[in-house]
């Protein structure tokens, strides 16, 4: 049997990260993962997916080269090479966290773990025991109950990852971050892409204006919608759905499921720890412990927010908890992206659910199209919305165009610090730079 301080079982940006910052503090940690090092975000998630994204992004400026003085440009898209890219840029990154998982003071066990009492885990034929046990084993995708689901050609974003061709008509079920910026990247590639969702709008998380915005933008560039639609049936091909009682036919050679994750607790024999959990996760408090004193779940199998940074900052918080410090992390303010193009990016309450809660508060909006940077770079679509209390404190911020996932980041930092709007006015900023548009849009 191997005795440690702390066990973390999984690997993904909730693990790898506790685990140094543990290591740091003195703690010996013992890190248990059954598959690659990096999780669902680094091998079948944020990154991989993002490398699409990107070269989307580049795809897109080469189109529009005429614009910019580069007249009779051609280029023919190679997605063998957008491919091998994706692998580059997973397997070095891979391999960094490998690197980091062989520091001083961190035992890396590879294996699938599971619990035989509420301080033993158990890895094949070896034992493994702490006094304090981090669940971060993520996620997978959530598959409905669509009669022919498991027909050929449908997929889930791990395989769309995977595929060595651009499907000519690819049909994705939920509009939600997963189905959009999929949606983004191989319209772009070529795709002729339909989505189809039960809500009314797509993004049911982000602000709806915000949501709106993109998906009209989407619609520009030839992305089909069909909102309010349920899936009935796939057959052959052929995806069967209604909306508003009306039944339709899509045909698709590739079909993408898209509709949410679930939390990865099969096989870990919770109940042998008598820890609780339900459909949506490990039940946690506000220090990621959950009902058994010593045992915590962070990221995903958590269910509280399913983005890479909120794993991340669960686990410095339950690492914190047991060393017995105290921290300034707020777990209520999490920023969240959507790298399609163009991006959208959030924090804090949006507008529908202030009007929902019967909250007072203010709405400013600034446009991209009075930006000179903005219209310099012609990136003169879209929208920031920041929202402030009677008192005016920003409580939320909501942004659509280029840029957007790193402009939500300064709003993110000053309502860390409980800013004001009049406060945000007083803030110098560079010239020219799309930022501006924030300070613009306090005033």
């Amino acid at each position: 049997m191997t005795t440690t301080d702390l066990i973390i079982i999984g690997c993904g940006p909730g693990g790898y990260q506790a685990a140094p910052y543990a290591a740091k503090h003195g703690l010996q940690v013992t890190v248990i993962e059954e598959s690659h090092v990096g999780g669902t975000c680094l091998n079948v998630g944020c990154i991989p997916t993002k490398a699409y994204c990107h070269e989307a992004e580049v795809i897109e400026q080469a189109r529009r080269a005429a614009e910019h003085g580069l007249d009779g440009l051609s280029f023919s898209l190679n997605f063998a090479k957008i491919q091998e890219h994706k692998n580059q840029v997973v397997q070095q990154l891979r391999s960094g966290i490998e690197t980091l998982m062989a520091v001083p003071g961190i035992n890396f066990v590879q294996g699938k773990a599971s619990f035989k009492d509420a301080h033993t885990v158990v890895v094949g034929n070896e034992e493994y025991q702490a006094r304090h046990i981090i669940i971060a084993t993520g996620s997978h995708p959530k598959m409905p109950p669509i009669e022919g689901i498991d027909s050929p050609g449908v997929v889930t974003s791990t395989e769309l990852l995977d595929i060595d061709h651009v499907p000519p008509r690819l049909v994705i079920v939920g509009a939600g971050v997963i189905g959009l910026e999929f949606a983004s990247a191989f319209n772009t590639f070529g795709s002729q892409v339909t989505i189809i969702e039960f809500l009314k709008e797509c993004l049911p998380a982000m602000d709806s204006d915000i949501a709106k915005r993109l998906r009209k933008q989407l619609e520009r560039r030839g992305v089909q919608f069909f909102m309010q639609s349920g899936v009935k049936s796939i057959d052959n091909g052929t995806v069967t759905f209604e909306t508003k009682g009306k039944e339709n036919t899509v045909g698709a050679d590739t079909i993408l499921i898209a509709t949410g994750r679930g939390a990865n607790t099969d096989g870990l024999k919770l109940e042998n720890a008598g820890i609780e959990y339900d459909r949506q996760g490990i039940k946690t408090d506000e220090n990621m412990q959950t009902n058994v004193k010593g045992i915590y779940a962070i990221g995903d199998v958590n269910g509280r927010i399913m983005l890479a940074h909120a794993a991340s900052f669960q686990g410095y918080r339950a690492v914190n908890h047991i060393l017995g410090l105290a921290d300034d992390i707020r777990l209520d303010i999490m920023p969240a992206a959507v790298f399609t193009n163009p991006e959208a990016a959030s924090v804090g309450k949006t507008e529908d659910a202030l009007k929902a809660e019967g909250t007072e508060y203010n709405a400013h909006k600034g446009y991209y199209r009075a930006n000179g940077k903005a219209v310099a770079t012609g990136e003169t679509e879209g929208m920031v919305k920041i929202l402030a209390d009677q008192a005016g404190r920003i409580i939320g911020c909501h942004i659509l165009g280029a840029h957007a996932s790193g402009m939500v980041q300064e709003i993110t930092a000053l309502m860390n610090r409980d800013t004001t709007l009049q406060q945000l006015g007083n803030i110098i900023h560079t010239h020219p730079t799309l930022e501006e548009i924030l300070h613009d849009t306090a005033h």
